[in-house]
């Protein structure tokens, strides 16, 4: 599996979805467009993704 940091390319915003897709290895536009939906529907995914923003590391 590949480590859990946020690229220096292939972001959008912060990077969060594309190092999740990385990781569980699948398309970052999936991962983006679940993410969108989960803002949408539930509205707590927004502070996931910010504490991961904080929380995973850039890439070097």
């Amino acid at each position: 599996m590949n480590p859990l940091v946020r690229p220096r390319r292939d972001r959008v915003i912060a990077g969060v979805c594309s190092a999740v897709a990385r990781r569980f290895d699948v398309s970052p536009t999936i991962v983006r467009v679940i993410t969108v939906l989960a803002v949408l529907f539930a509205g707590l995914s927004l502070w996931a993704y910010v504490l991961l923003w904080i929380v995973i590391p850039k890439e070097e």
